[in-house]
């Protein structure tokens, strides 16, 4: 029977190459996209919405328990799209709407006026947090909250894109 030696030098290193192979193919961060009638395609993922203004909102779940719910505006991250907004948005730019879709292909629409601080004093977040935890796995990795709504229909969970698009 032949003895065969290792060197343990070159062992480390194909285990090293081996684990670091394994961690090469961890699953990619979760991320929202932003797309369509926008200046700067924009793809956000945790990180760079933890780095974003952050603020909270509270509102009400079905069973009347309310929740505080911090994120980033969504007005704020159009803008760094570079979406028509502010004194920008008159005339056939009143007409752009923003489709935000759900990994299980659930829509819901805005107008750009119902999001744009100019026109309105309405909260309306991408979130991350629930009640300063992340978001619960059947909600996240994030969710639109609509402060005001008395519906929690447009309160979009699994988040994973957001359109901006002109009326027909």
């Amino acid at each position: 029977m032949k003895r065969y030696i290792i060197p343990v030098v070159p062992a480390l290193v194909l285990l090293f190459a081996c684990s670091t192979l394994v961690n090469a193919q961890t699953k990619p961060e979760a991320s929202v996209k932003f797309s369509g009638e926008v200046v700067r395609p924009l793809i956000i993922g945790a990180s760079g919405l933890q780095r974003a203004e952050r603020v909270t909102v509270d509102r009400k779940d079905r069973d009347g328990q309310v929740h505080h719910y911090t994120g980033v505006l969504l007005s704020d991250l159009l803008a760094r799209a570079g979406t028509t907004m502010g004194k920008e948005l008159r005339g056939e730019n009143l007409t752009k709407y923003v489709l935000v879709e759900a990994s299980d292909g659930y829509q819901i629409i805005f107008t750009l006026a119902e999001l744009d601080p100019d026109f309105t004093d309405e909260k309306i977040i991408l979130s991350d947090q629930m009640d300063s935890k992340p978001l619960p796995l059947a909600d996240g990795p994030f969710r639109i909250i609509v402060q005001n709504d008395k519906k929690p229909a447009r309160c979009i969970k699994q988040v994973t894109s957001i359109k901006v698009g002109f009326a027909q």
